[in-house]
């Protein structure tokens, strides 16, 4: 089984290690991990101009390429997962591939999000929180964004989440292998 392995962790200036570790751990349960940052077989990017298109079409080539995703979910400059790891839950979601995700934080999405606004979030009289545009808060005691966890659930997958102090938070991989011993017992 190929896992690609979404995440905000090849912005780490580690990143090429957290890339061995982590396909370490998929070998060890018998997987191959796919990093974004891989070199694509037979890639046919290199007439694209862009940069940004030749990593996006490479990941995508990588994502097509595999049978499953886990992501990296873990709080990425803000109260939510990075951007694009979500996109690429989404576009594994969409091509009917396994999704699951960890994160090395248990706080719920919206103590993270008051936490983030501090004195631009105000409780209204009827008990719910806005930001300071009067924006209603998401509150459904889930880990992120409803769309997030709902699409992992619907996908059979697992959200994996550990409280990990905040200078071990991008190292700290033990959810990560419980994505994976999760994901490989479901495999056929």
């Amino acid at each position: 089984m190929r896992i690609y392995l979404a995440g905000p962790d090849v912005f780490l200036p580690n990143a090429a290690d957290i890339a061995e570790a982590k396909k370490a751990i998929c070998q060890r349960h018998g997987a191959i991990g796919v990093f974004p940052t891989d070199l694509v077989e037979n890639d046919t990017t290199s007439g694209t101009a862009e940069r940004f298109m030749r990593i996006y079409l490479g990941n995508e080539a990588h994502m097509r390429g595999s049978d499953a995703l886990i992501a990296n979910l873990t709080p990425f400059r803000g109260p939510s997962a990075d951007a694009g790891t979500v996109y690429e839950l989404g576009f594994m979601r969409a091509l009917g591939r396994p999704v699951f995700g960890y994160t090395n934080s248990v706080l719920p999405f919206r103590d993270r999000t008051l936490a983030f606004l501090g004195t631009a979030a105000r409780l209204r009289e009827d008990g719910e929180w806005v930001d300071d545009e009067g924006l209603h808060l998401e509150h459904f005691g889930l880990h992120d964004n409803l769309m997030i966890d709902g699409g992992i659930l619907a996908a059979g997958g697992r959200l994996i989440s550990r409280d990990v102090p905040a200078e071990r938070r991008w190292q700290d991989l033990q959810a990560f292998e419980e994505c994976v011993a999760a994901l490989m017992r479901r495999a056929p």
